[in-house]
């Protein structure tokens, strides 16, 4: 196994591609289809002796450009299968349109959050800026559902779905003693390693309600996955951007203690306030935001007030959130792991 990296300036830093090169070749995504991003893939794939033409399949971990973007190239050059979870699969083979050039769906989403009209327009205007070449071509998709397994590379992947960053996205969990020229994080001990896209992410924490708005009730779908990564316990997690996890559990157990500082956080907001839209909140939480935050941020802050409303503790009325709750068990709207006491979520989680 060998991850090349890829340059990526639009969302979190640094793409990780992962090669599996055994009795057949396979890429774990792909990276944002920018034609200088396209030449580091190719100039990766080249240092072993490969090239897209040399692709059996593409495994993703979820629709997002700078995972899938290429996607469709590696497959026109090579005719690769390409696996994608059936959640996320219309944004892959292009049947469904994504946020950045749907504008109904902009419309829609910017009022539910209250967003403001100069703000809406700063965002457009970036989407129009990036949109043009991200996604790239459609691929022709093979779906799969939570628990079915792929083989790729020569190795047997485990499709976990992990929701909440995007509907469909995907960890892929493997044995890593399965895997050529792989040296286990664990030494020989070591069993069970994932690939976590942006499920889990070694610095900053994946951005919820702003990256998929699709996903319905999306943080709660998120803190549910982050609980599920900390039960199975992985010896490492290779992420979709930066560096291994070499201890994946206490990273998600510390991702879910964040959540719920920024619950009391986002109470906090609307306790010294009073009503206030998922944009306001944001603002509270983040000030100023520019490029793809001006998406994450209010997104982010909605994803609270929708797990809130869910609960009890705030009423929505039109875009603005009122506090009904002012004094809520935040840690009773989370699941609980076993590390939960040993980890420290803030806000630089």
């Amino acid at each position: 196994m060998k991850r090349i990296q890829l340059g990526n300036t639009v969302f979190e830093g640094e793409n990780d591609v992962y090669l599996l090169d055994g009795e057949t070749t396979a890429l774990v995504d792909t990276g944002v289809a920018l034609p200088e991003v396209r030449e580091e893939l190719v100039d990766g794939l080249d240092e072993y002796g490969l090239a897209f033409a040399d692709v059996d399949a593409v495994v993703l971990t979820h629709w997002h450009p700078d995972h899938a973007g290429l996607a469709g190239e590696v497959q026109a050059e090579s005719g690769a299968d390409v696996y994608v979870h059936e959640a996320d699969a219309a944004l892959v083979d292009g049947s469904e349109t994504p946020l950045f050039t749907d504008r109904d769906l902009q419309r829609e989403t910017f009022e539910r959050w209250g967003m403001p009209d100069a703000d809406r327009e700063r965002l457009t205007a970036f989407f129009g800026a990036v949109s043009a070449d991200l996604s790239g071509r459609p691929a022709d998709v093979t779906t799969f559902g939570d628990g079915e397994t792929i083989r790729a590379g020569g190795v047997e992947l485990e499709a976990l779905h992990l929701p909440g960053h995007t509907a469909g996205l995907s960890g892929f969990a493997f044995d890593p003693r399965t895997v050529p020229d792989h040296d286990p994080v664990a030494g020989a001990d070591a069993t069970a390693e994932a690939f976590t896209g942006d499920a889990l992410l070694p610095k900053y924490t994946p951005n919820v309600g702003g990256a998929d708005v699709r996903v319905e009730g999306a943080l709660a779908a998120y803190a549910e996955s982050l609980a599920r990564i900390v039960e199975r316990d992985f010896d490492a997690a290779h992420p979709g951007h930066r560096w291994r996890i070499d201890d994946p559990s206490r990273r998600a157990a510390t991702i879910l203690d964040h959540h719920r500082h920024r619950t009391r956080r986002v109470v906090g907001v609307l306790d010294e306030s009073g009503p206030a839209t998922a944009w306001e909140v944001s603002a509270e939480l983040f000030g100023s935001l520019e490029g793809i935050h001006v998406l994450h941020g209010p997104g982010e802050a909605f994803s609270h007030l929708d797990h809130l409303a869910a609960a009890g503790v705030v009423e929505r009325d039109g875009p603005a959130y009122r506090l009904v709750d002012p004094d809520p068990d935040v840690a009773a709207l989370f699941p609980t792991t076993p590390l939960d006491d040993l980890v420290d979520g803030g806000e630089d989680a």
